[in-house]
């Protein structure tokens, strides 16, 4: 059986399976049925690695084992088998999610941030920074930044990412209005982002960037977060950005973000 390296790459990502596992998997689903000794052959993967991917694909939901000598394995419909993964995973995130809500009211948080209190204090204000890669993991830290605000919000995004960061910022948002944060928001906006603009207005100053391309955020004057590839060009998961806690970099880009806001457009 040969199968495309790309098709299996596509595979393993979709499923989140290692490549012995995509390998036995598709081979089991070329026969059907078959036996261990067989299906190391077809795949190409060692016979003594096989007996250990088969019971993972089969704790997985992928395949079931057929009862009798020798041990046979079948394989399952591909429209099953992605129904009994969407089970599984929303199983384990629900109890990965309630393991972790436990946790605020646990002893083992209260000694976490401990040691992270008695760490920060040897660290220096322009030490506490880092490159961040993929745009879920860049949303989740300026959402903690956000939610962490005290006094100030900046915010300048492109023509999408001001409808992404509705989608995943609105709720901490929401937060900052109650607290009295003042938020600013800038963004070329047009038809299709213009419903997105007007809902923002609710939570924060929203004015139309039209002359300028750029992806960055200023948390209280002395935080600052910069997109660094065009949103437009290149794949999610390849989003890069570098946050940075420097009150001098960070206020000399507000002062220049002010000069500029004060020639955009309001939106209306």
């Amino acid at each position: 059986m040969i199968v495309k390296e790309e098709f299996l790459s596509r595979l393993r990502k979709i499923f989140d399976l290692n490549l012995y596992e995509v390998k036995v998997w598709t081979a089991l689903l070329s026969r059907g049925t078959s036996t261990a000794g067989e299906l190391s052959n077809i795949s190409d993967v060692p016979r003594s690695r096989t007996y250990d991917i088969l019971e993972s694909l089969e704790k997985k939901g992928f395949i079931v084992m057929k009862l009798g000598k020798p041990i046979k394995f079948v394989a399952l419909k591909p429209e099953e088998v992605i129904e009994r993964v969407k089970k599984n995973l929303v199983k384990d995130a629900q109890e990965k999610t309630k393991r972790l809500e436990t946790l605020k009211t646990d002893e083992v948080l209260e000694e976490l941030n401990t040691i992270f209190t008695q760490g920060i204090k040897f660290i220096e204000p322009t030490d506490l920074s880092g490159s961040l890669k993929g745009r879920q993991n860049l949303y989740n830290h300026l959402d903690m930044m956000i939610r962490n605000a005290e006094k100030s919000v900046v915010i300048v995004t492109t023509k999408e990412g001001l409808n992404r960061k509705f989608e995943a910022l609105m709720p901490s948002l929401e937060k900052l209005k109650k607290r009295g944060v003042k938020v600013r928001i800038a963004a070329p906006v047009d038809n299709n982002n213009v419903k997105v603009a007007r809902d923002l207005k609710k939570v924060a100053e929203i004015r139309n960037m039209e002359k300028i391309k750029a992806r960055f955020a200023i948390i209280d004057s002395n935080q600052v977060m910069f997109m660094l590839l065009d949103d437009e060009k290149f794949h999610p998961n390849y989003d890069t950005g570098v946050w940075i806690n420097t009150e001098f970099f960070a206020s000399a880009l507000e002062q220049l973000f002010d000069l500029a806001w004060k020639d955009m457009k309001n939106v209306k």
